[in-house]
């Protein structure tokens, strides 16, 4: 629950701004979920549409404890759903204007979890080409390069996984820091590797002809690759020298 000093006597405009929140203020509230988010994060939020504060007459930004709600809503949807900020902020309009809209599930949750609507029906997990493009906020050209260097690939039908949003999201983010396409077939070409070493492990059990048997591979098949992906976070964080949040 959020704290603000009440005001005094004084003009009607002293005692409408009591209740709002400079930006460090709102950094020091927001940090108890997100002790990642900075007030360049914030600010960048805000070009984005994703949030609007008020100003004073001096330029100084006010926020409102919606506007502090808001901003929560944005940065758990990013973290736990891998959506792009257009995504976001389309949803939240919606939801704002009083429309009966759901979050979109073509996301991915934290840790790794699927959504439940992909849990219960996986084979339709599936986007068309233009949905992906609206979903990621990108145009034609720029997918085209992402396939050109393996990072999305369509299905045989043409159409993708739910994963490939995420992949498109993340990818996008990262090019938010100067990180092009290119530079990430390192990363590609590393999970392709470890992706070749749990396939070593779960290949024998695939192929027996007990039914259980290959259900025990599909399940030690999501074991390894959280473990895998577990190893991959700590010995980056290694290398850095940081904390991942």
């Amino acid at each position: 629950m959020l704290h603000t000093p009440s005001g005094g006597a004084g003009s009607g405009t002293a005692a409408a701004d009591s209740g709002l929140m400079s930006i460090g203020t709102v950094l020091n509230v927001l940090r108890d979920e997100f002790p990642e988010v900075t007030i360049s994060k914030i600010r960048f939020l805000e070009s984005e549409g994703l949030v609007e504060p008020r100003r004073t007459p001096s330029g100084y930004r006010k926020f409102s404890a919606g506007d502090v709600e808001r901003l929560g809503r944005v940065l758990r949807m990013q973290r736990d759903h891998y959506l792009p900020l257009k995504v976001i902020r389309e949803y939240l309009d919606a939801v704002e204007r009083g429309e009966d809209v759901r979050l979109p599930s073509v996301g991915r949750q934290r840790d790794g979890e699927v959504q439940p609507e992909a849990a219960e029906a996986p084979t339709a997990a599936r986007i068309g080409r233009a949905e992906l493009l609206a979903a990621a906020g990108i145009e034609e050209a720029e997918l085209v390069e992402w396939e050109s260097y393996g990072l999305v690939t369509p299905l045989s039908d043409g159409v993708y996984d739910a994963e490939a949003v995420t992949v498109a999201a993340l990818v996008t983010e990262l090019g938010r820091f100067g990180i092009e396409p290119r530079h990430l077939r390192m990363v590609k070409a590393a999970a392709e590797r470890e992706a070749g070493l749990v396939d070593q492990v779960v290949a024998p059990l695939r192929r027996h002809r007990n039914p259980q048997t290959r259900a025990h591979a599909e399940a030690r098949t999501k074991e390894l690759a959280g473990l895998t992906a577990k190893l991959h976070a700590a010995l980056l964080q290694t290398a850095l020298g940081v904390r991942l949040p």
